[in-house]
């Protein structure tokens, strides 16, 4: 695609004309190239013979029953993506890798550091047929370092990752974040990254290059501004529940019967949350008066609006401090969520026809374009669904198909 004119249609997509060979499997890799795919690339996923991506079988809940059978886990980060069923560990399989490769845009990878080199099919062995290649390994803690061999996992990561340590309630024991952030947040730098380097290839002489993503890396980035309070003050943070640690009020308080979460952050909301809860002594308070002094003085006032909100129903505390212009909401669950019309306009909530399965249910995509709109145009695809139709692409014909399967690189070709 260097240096080519392209005209991208609202059918494809932005990323009309680049090829994903994606080596991935389980979330941070399949997270990151199911956005490459939204973004309108032919994604090409790699599966392993027999149970392909472990998500496959990571149920219940899934979508449908019997042989058919989706995961719900699975259907959540692969759609828009073509399967292929080819065995890697051996070298007839690492043949073909290399023939897909050779015309690939990008690679993306999540084995065990070094697992690749071990395949010849690292970025220096592909790069040598393919300069333009762009290849990304993701792993736990990347390339180099005294862990880089350490396996990796989300619940380890937010652990050491410090997101444990700022997640839960004062005094109480960490939390994990319900969904894998440490795996999710990965996969969107990889994402960034791997724009970022077509980007450089289309500007730049048409070279590409090799992308190193850690978890680890990811969740420390991820600490942002927890980590410069402690540069800052030298005091480690700690866990907070809800409340925020440069902020006051901002946090969720207990009403009578749920929660409301407040959020006032500006000093222009102050006196609009003490209107709604017609609190004048509050607003002329001196040790409330700017957001600096209400952090100072944040167990004195916390006290008083919790005893408060402790007498007031949710549906009452959301709509008087709505009403008054104060950020406030009760928390949703995904029922709710996906139930919303604001989301359900803005097209979050997407339905797939499914050939084994019928209509499966996935999440939008956040990112919206005036010209090449994100599209679905594959469903999730069944274990080895496309082996066939891409190797054909390829060049591959009849008897190079039942030469493979009969080498259990690729299965058994389906009969005409």
């Amino acid at each position: 695609m260097v240096g080519e004119a392209r005209h991208p249609s609202s059918d494809t997509g932005p990323l009309d004309g680049v090829t994903v060979l994606d080596a991935s499997r389980v979330l941070v890799g399949p997270f990151c190239t199911m956005q490459l795919g939204d973004l309108g690339a032919d994604v090409i996923k790699i599966e392993r013979p027999g149970i392909g991506d472990q998500t496959r079988t990571w149920g219940p809940p899934s979508f449908g029953e019997g042989e058919d059978a989706q995961s719900a886990y699975y259907t959540s980060v692969n759609r828009n993506k073509r399967s292929v069923v080819l065995n890697l560990a051996s070298e007839e399989g690492r043949d073909v890798f290399r023939d897909l490769a050779r015309e690939a845009d990008i690679v993306v990878e999540n084995f065990r550091v070094g697992k690749t080199a071990e395949w010849g099919l690292d970025y220096p062995d592909l790069v040598e047929e393919n300069p333009g290649l762009i290849y990304c390994g993701m792993s736990g803690y990347g390339e180099w370092g005294p862990d880089r061999d350490e396996p990796a996992y989300d619940i380890v990561m937010q652990a050491r990752g410090g997101l444990m340590s700022i997640t839960g309630v004062d005094g109480g024991a960490p939390v994990r974040v319900g969904v894998a952030l440490a795996d999710i947040g990965a996969g969107m730098y990889a994402t960034q990254a791997i724009l970022a380097a077509l980007l450089e290839r289309e500007l730049g002489d048409g070279t590409g290059q090799k992308i190193d993503v850690s978890l680890l890396d990811g969740q420390a980035a991820w600490m942002s501004y927890m980590a410069t309070n402690y540069f800052a003050s030298g005091e480690v943070p700690g866990r907070m529940g809800s409340k925020h640690p440069n902020i006051a009020p901002y946090r969720a308080f207990e009403t009578e019967d749920d929660y409301v979460v407040v959020g006032c952050s500006t000093d222009s909301f102050w006196p609009r949350l003490c209107d709604a809860l017609d609190r004048p002594d509050l607003l002329a308070d001196e040790r409330f008066e700017t957001n600096e002094k209400r952090v100072k003085h944040r167990e004195a006032l916390d006290a008083d609006l919790e005893a408060q909100f402790a007498e007031m129903s949710t549906d009452e505390a959301v709509g008087t401090l709505t009403e008054h212009g104060v950020p406030a909401s009760h928390v949703r669950d995904m029922a709710e969520l996906f139930d919303d019309p604001q989301l359900e306009t803005r097209d979050m909530r997407l339905e797939i026809d499914h050939p084994g399965v019928g209509t499966v249910e996935v999440p939008g995509s956040p990112m919206k374009f005036s010209r090449t709109p994100v599209t679905v145009r594959h469903h999730p695809p069944m274990l080895g669904e496309h082996t066939e139709e891409v190797l054909r692409e390829y060049g591959y014909a009849d008897a190079d198909l039942g030469r493979l399967a009969e080498a259990d690189v690729i299965p058994e070709p389906a009969d005409d």
